[in-house]
């Protein structure tokens, strides 16, 4: 991917989506993607929805099976470029618990390897 992308990731309570929101975190922290408001996105928000039609390529991390994330930018007529289901790697959802700092560490380099390939890890529905 030649311009930096923008990154959406699930913010939901589970232990799976707030470990996609880590590594949305994380990618824009140093500087791989820029991280955007999905919620933004849902809500119609006008600028939000500007930036992701821009037409930079677009980086989805959903926690798990339901791909919130996915939805919102096809609520939208988007697609993103890379799709990250975190369920794929065998992140387990998890209500009122934290995500496993040692499953991120584990589990970054491979969004990474997604994101440089740019091709999409979704299990199969």
């Amino acid at each position: 991917m030649s311009a930096k992308p923008i990154v959406y990731s699930c913010s939901g309570c589970s232990s799976a989506a707030q470990l996609a929101n880590h590594f949305a975190l994380q990618l824009d922290r140093e500087g791989r993607a820029d991280m955007s408001c999905i919620a933004g996105v849902g809500g119609h928000v006008a600028p939000l929805v500007r930036l992701a039609r821009s037409g930079r390529p677009m980086l989805a991390l959903d926690g798990c099976v339901l791909a919130c994330v996915r939805e919102t930018l096809a609520q939208h007529g988007l697609t993103p470029t890379v799709h990250v289901r975190l369920d794929a790697f065998g992140v387990k959802k998890l209500k009122k618990a934290d995500f496993d700092p040692a499953q991120a560490r584990a589990l970054y380099p491979r969004v990474l390897e997604q994101l440089a390939a740019g091709v999409s890890q979704d299990a199969p529905n």
